[in-house]
């Protein structure tokens, strides 16, 4: 696999570019989480595929709120120490309108809630089987925090009963601190997706990586040869983008052939599925379409 370094400029990269985002369903879905107050992490983390996957109809939605109470420093979402209080409506209101988007398969995400004494993990649950009574057919991945790596916590998300398990990485050993919160790490992201895996044995899991934060290959080989120790099915790769200048800088933008390259070399590792690309993020339409035909064509 070659590696190649485009040198940072004040312009992205063509294979970076994407049209404005517009549409008749593209507005639909923002009016209606506007209404509900329900954030959208593909608004809150200026996801690049928003126009694509929300007229393809598909949305990933970020429970408890826009607010985390950690600081990555790759992340656009809000933080602060004390967010405002649940919306204990949250789970009448995602149902009602995931229902009305007629959805086969959707992803929630969340903030970290550290501040709640169950750090929300009873709320997500919550949110899950609310969406579920509404839509028994629909397919729900949920992209989890880590709670600490408190497994008490884990297993509530685990016994509401998603069809697919997810928390991310994010990034190699040696920027974890660099990259993450302090509270999060390395090592503990493993150890949740172990858990999630072998307290769910039935279930998929799934993580992602994102590039250019200056990581080097064998680092990215490494990452994903722990990911696979631990049982991870579905691995999504993609660029990371500075989201503003208080934000950790690009070190460089990977080329698509590298990105081929490591989905090649992900399923010769024996993962299920791996998506990677410049644009591929954690919630990607894509790896959503397989994993959804992948679930269903197994019952």
């Amino acid at each position: 696999m070659t590696s190649t370094t485009t040198k940072i400029s004040t312009k992205k990269p063509p294979w970076l570019k994407v049209p404005f985002p517009g549409g008749e369903r593209y507005s639909w879905i923002k009016n209606s989480a506007a209404n509900f107050k329900l954030s959208t992490v593909c608004e809150e983390a200026n996801c690049p595929n928003i126009g694509e996957c929300w007229n393809g109809g598909t949305a990933t939605f970020m429970l408890m709120g826009d607010t985390c109470t950690r600081g990555c420093r790759f992340c656009a979402v809000k933080s602060a120490k004390n967010p405002r209080a649940l919306d204990v409506e949250e789970p009448r209101k995602l149902a009602e309108t995931v229902e009305k988007m007629d959805l086969k398969y959707v992803v929630l995400t969340t903030v970290d809630r550290d501040d709640l004494p169950d750090q929300g993990a009873s709320h997500i649950a919550s949110c899950i089987r609310s969406t579920q009574r509404a839509c028994p057919e629909m397919l729900i991945e949920m992209l989890m925090p880590d709670f600490q790596g408190k497994t008490e916590l884990l297993q509530k998300i685990i016994n509401a009963s998603p069809a697919v398990l997810a928390h991310n990485l994010e990034t190699v050993r040696s920027l974890t601190a660099k990259v993450r919160d302090a509270r999060a790490g390395y090592d503990q992201s493993l150890e949740v997706l172990h858990y999630l895996k072998q307290n769910c044995p039935e279930g998929y899991t799934k993580s992602s990586l994102m590039l250019g934060i200056g990581e080097n290959q064998q680092e990215i080989l490494q990452a994903m040869e722990d990911l696979r120790d631990v049982g991870v099915d579905f691995l999504t790769i993609g660029q990371y983008l500075q989201p503003s200048k208080k934000h950790l800088k690009v070190e460089r933008f990977v080329h698509p052939e590298e990105f081929v390259a490591l989905g090649k070399l992900g399923e010769k590792m024996g993962f299920e599925y791996v998506a990677s690309g410049p644009l591929v993020r954690s919630s990607y339409k894509a790896a959503e379409f397989y994993i959804e035909r992948k679930i269903r064509g197994r019952t």
